[in-house]
């Protein structure tokens, strides 16, 4: 399994303070070095969502890491206009489509990949004509499944969030429908990546989980960078991820 490191909480940090002057000389914490500590210990991919309230990853932090990062860059995003024309411009190795509600949180749940057949045909489109490989950040469920097949997305990404809250009984049945919408992916030719709520406990269940290409984790390492660094946190979810 390759990791991804989510740094949008490195912008958090820094938005907290500096959002309405990001030109002063003192903005910290800086995106690109946070970039670079994750890279240097053998992180695979930058994760980072533009989010259309920009409520942490600005567009030039998305130039800016296009334009430095040693590995690839994963942009996630909604399907709007506005941040497809970002995607376009910076064209990203990748892009994952992600639904979005601006009074969450975090991402609440899957894309109903489904339900929006007719509006994510084209913006998928646009992406792949420019060389952007798509994911759709999805529920594990068959339907969804078959409707990221169907729009020719080359990835899916589980949505792991209701697994990472679930207890007992369970969590063991949310692994069970993620091994069951992996071994299904698969089948359908299509890359099986996950991510949401992956910590550094949980992370041996989700080892279990067949044809898994690729993790995406974000809150968890930069929480336990608090503590160790941000490169003594990624080089932990490396080795616990075998």
């Amino acid at each position: 399994m390759k990791l991804g490191v989510n740094i949008d909480h490195v912008a958090t940090l820094r938005q907290a303070r500096y959002a309405f002057s990001l030109d002063a000389p003192n903005v910290e914490p800086d995106l690109l070095a946070a970039a670079s500590a994750c890279e240097r210990v053998g992180a695979h991919g930058i994760t980072i969502h533009l989010r259309a309230d920009r409520r942490h990853i600005q567009d030039r932090d998305v130039e800016r890491l296009r334009a430095s990062i040693n590995t690839k860059l994963n942009l996630e995003m909604g399907n709007t206009p506005e941040i497809l024309d970002v995607a376009l411009c910076v064209l990203p190795e990748e892009v994952c489509l992600v639904p979005e509600n601006r009074a969450e949180v975090t991402t609440e749940g899957g894309l109903d990949a489904a339900g929006q057949l007719k509006f994510l045909t084209p913006t998928i489109s646009r992406l792949q004509k420019s060389g952007i490989r798509v994911s759709l950040f999805i529920e594990p469920d068959p339907v969804q499944l078959q409707a990221a097949r169907q729009l020719g997305a080359e990835m899916v990404e589980l949505h792991t969030g209701a697994f990472a809250n679930a207890t007992g009984a369970a969590r063991d049945r949310e692994v069970e429908r993620l091994i069951t919408a992996a071994e299904q992916a698969h089948q359908l030719g299509i890359q099986v990546n996950a991510g949401h709520g992956i910590n550094y406990q949980n992370i041996a269940l989700i080892r279990t989980i067949p044809h898994l290409a690729e993790l995406n984790i974000g809150h968890s390492i930069i929480s336990r960078a608090i503590f160790v660094g941000l490169e003594r946190a990624t080089a932990e979810m490396l080795a616990a991820m075998g």
